[in-house]
């Protein structure tokens, strides 16, 4: 599987953000995203993820046989927000996630088990509401895990999390590309994964700087 984009450009109302975007990853590689505010970080990864429009360019998955998939069935996104439902129990918010998100491409793990990796077994029963920020985005985490998607688009994952849950969140990672997943991440903080590759947005109406591959 290859992640692959082609000059991409987008934009914020009338303002360009970046144009002539490009890069090209692979399995068991991670794509880290950097940038001063108002860059187009999140942007791009909106684009990536198919939830807006580029300008131009184009952002396509291809499987291992070459043939291009939909990104929407082999992709999660996960945003600044941690889209779980306050007033919901954790198991219910990810037992959700796990059947809405349900995938061709392989089985997720038991949210239980999802709880555990991320550190917090023993808040299953509790409503979501009741985390504290790190544990909540904890859990936004372990919905990456209760249904199998390839790619990973992250929008400052670690936002949130104490040094402790940082090191548990490279793990995670880590763990998805050795296993032959894909990673892309936008961020202002270091996130501790070894052996990335970077693309800086660099400022309003601006082409990337730092490597772009192809």
């Amino acid at each position: 599987m290859r992640a692959v984009a082609t000059k991409l450009k987008g934009r914020r109302g009338d303002s360009v953000l970046f144009d002539d975007i490009g890069f090209s990853i692979a399995r068991g590689e991670a794509l880290v995203i950097t940038g001063p505010n108002g860059a187009g970080k999140s942007t791009l990864l909106r684009i990536l993820a198919g939830l807006l429009t580029a300008d131009s360019g184009a952002f396509v998955l291809h499987g291992d046989d070459g043939a291009a998939l939909p990104v929407s069935d082999f992709a999660h996104y996960l945003g600044h927000r941690n889209a779980m439902k306050r007033e919901l129990k954790v198991s219910e918010n990810l037992d959700f996630w796990k059947s809405f998100q349900r995938s061709d491409s392989g089985e997720g793990m038991a949210v239980d088990e999802a709880i555990d990796q991320v550190g917090l077994t023993g808040v299953a029963h509790l409503p979501f509401g009741y985390l504290s920020a790190g544990q909540q985005r904890r859990i936004a985490l372990a919905r990456l895990l209760v249904s199998h998607r390839p790619l990973w688009l992250l929008d400052e994952p670690t936002a949130a999390l104490d040094k402790r849950s940082d090191r548990l969140f490279a793990d995670l990672v880590s763990r998805h590309l050795a296993a032959g997943g894909l990673a892309i991440a936008a961020t202002h903080q270091p996130l501790g994964l070894e052996n990335v590759r970077s693309l800086e947005l660099s400022g309003i109406h601006s082409a990337a700087s730092g490597e772009a591959w192809t």
